[in-house]
């Protein structure tokens, strides 16, 4: 197994914080309409979301860098990556279909999707090395959590 060179590292990590910051800023008034919902048992307080997606993107970048880095096939390893950008897609986009559509069965099918794409993910990731699928399980209890919450708030409201 390469190291990741420093470089290669910092675009993984800032591209995925980069998809997070987007993702918030064209999801509008996320923290006002987030106190307007009922909200469902275990729900944490707003401040809780920032700190804890900054965490998992910053796990995804350098998760990614690993497979990037790696000595595994070049058609494993774009396969692998492939399915890394397409669930940072679907994850950008489900906080846009939540908080700024308020969609909230819509968004529902979009955290399904992004659960399967992130289990997807992390096999593949696995069978290139294992720590970096590894690094993604606690972004995959994380959504697990969040599917929990996006259901039950569309029940709820």
């Amino acid at each position: 197994m390469k190291k990741c060179k420093i470089s290669d590292l910092l675009i993984f990590i800032l591209s995925a914080e980069l998809v997070g910051v987007a993702s918030s800023l064209l999801s509008g008034n996320f923290s006002g309409i987030y106190t307007n919902l009922e909200k469902p048992p275990l729900s944490p307080p707003g401040i809780v979301f920032p700190i804890v997606w900054t965490i998992l993107y910053a796990l995804m970048g350098i998760s990614a860098c690993i497979i990037y880095s790696s000595n595994a096939e070049q058609k494993e390893k774009q396969s692998a990556l492939r399915t890394y950008w397409i669930q940072l897609i679907v994850n950008f986009f489900w906080s846009i279909v939540f908080f700024r559509f308020q969609a909230l069965w819509t968004s529902v099918i979009v955290i399904i999707t992004l659960l399967v794409l992130i289990i997807v993910m992390i096999i593949k990731f696995g069978r290139i090395c294992r720590i970096s699928a590894y690094l993604n399980i606690p972004y995959l209890v994380w959504v697990i959590f969040a599917a929990y919450l996006n259901i039950a708030t569309a029940v709820i409201n």
